[in-house]
């Protein structure tokens, strides 16, 4: 007997994993336009955000073969999938899906699965980084430029935020090489290269290459010819510490499960939570645009908000017209209205034209 999940238009909206860090924040969003059914592990761990959301709350551990079944109106992936049991479920049930915790190689199985299994409702691979707001980002100045040649992204890494443990599993990718398109041709990058110093508002942060799955996805939806996307600690000195370890091949020979705590500690939140801020900037014929965006409420928060404008985006409810089939955050219908959108939760977009972020 498998899991099976059936689409439900007066039902709840099933977040798996819907009590974690990003979890949380994204029920406390939902809540106040939507019911909502919360799954997990552990659902005592969820007993709180269940209260305080209205939402019921149930068990759905993807590591047990106990099969799971509900009628849902939509459901959002908050966890890692390793074995696409909501992916499959959700198409099997014809009930719209988003998933926002796939690192790359899993988000290109994960569409070749949905490819084959033909879904007769959306199915949104919102893995970018940020739950694709970084995606949605670069439509929009895409859109204002009429296409994107290249697209660049720069991540701060504020050390103070709050993390969950899927949102730094991507540590474990950092002794992988991976694939890239620049110039329009394929070649393999090795992570934590190609550093620069990037300004973003009132701040310069170096910031180095990462695998992120917006590099594989731009060039198939946008065309872009270049895709990179780095990252940097709001720290210098951790910044400095990760290059060095890096230097060392310490991703490479520590990736056996003894070193597990210590890649995961580098990453790990020590505070109640900092400023989630990142750049974009996209050109196109010689003209570029950049976008720097803020969120006050940090990084879990802006993961939150890319989740709900995909969860926004596969029931219709921004408005646009819904269709079925595999579709990534990039190709919203509605690229001009992006900073907009993200306004009304509390991030703030800063457009301007024909600059660059890399400092001297």
């Amino acid at each position: 007997m498998s899991d099976a999940l059936q689409f439900d238009a007066q039902g709840p909206v099933l977040l798996v994993g819907g009590y974690g860090v990003v979890g949380a924040e994204v029920a406390r969003m939902a809540a106040r336009s939507l019911p909502l059914l919360l799954t997990g592990r552990t659902p005592e761990r969820g007993r709180e955000v269940a209260a305080e959301t209205g939402a019921a709350l149930e068990v759905w551990d993807l590591a047990d073969p106990v099969p799971f079944r509900a009628d849902v109106r939509a459901v959002v992936g908050l966890v890692n999938d390793p074995d696409d049991r909501i992916l499959r479920a959700a198409i099997a049930g014809g009930v719209p899906f988003v998933d926002i915790t796939r690192w790359t190689a899993r988000l290109q199985r994960a569409a070749t699965v949905a490819a084959m299994l033909a879904p007769a409702a959306p199915v949104l691979l919102s893995s970018a980084w940020m739950g694709g707001v970084t995606s949605l980002v670069a439509a929009c100045l895409a859109h204002e430029l009429g296409g994107a040649d290249t697209v660049e992204v720069a991540i701060r890494w504020d050390l103070r935020d709050r993390a969950g443990a899927d949102s730094i599993d991507f540590m474990d990718r950092f002794g992988l090489d991976y694939e890239v398109i620049e110039n329009g041709k394929r070649r393999n990058v090795m992570p934590l290269s190609d550093t620069r110093r990037i300004r973003m508002g009132g701040t310069i942060t170096r910031v180095a290459r990462i695998d992120t799955p917006e590099q594989f996805t731009l060039p198939l939806t946008l065309g872009t010819r270049t895709a990179a996307t780095r990252i940097g600690f709001d720290s210098a000195a951790s910044t400095s510490a990760l290059l060095a370890l890096e230097r060392l091949g310490f991703f490479r020979w520590g990736r056996g499960d003894n070193f597990t705590g210590l890649r995961r500690a580098i990453l790990r939140a020590g505070g109640e939570g900092g400023i989630a801020r990142l750049r974009v900037d996209v050109t196109h014929g010689g003209l570029a645009r950049s976008a720097v965006v803020t969120d006050p409420a940090g990084q879990a928060h802006l993961t939150a908000v890319g989740a709900l404008l995909g969860l926004q985006r596969v029931l219709g409810l921004d408005g646009a017209p819904v269709s079925a089939g595999v579709t990534f955050p990039e190709q919203t219908p509605l690229p001009a209205e992006i900073p907009a959108m993200l306004a009304a939760h509390g991030v703030a977009v800063e457009i301007e034209s024909a600059t660059t972020g890399v400092a001297a």
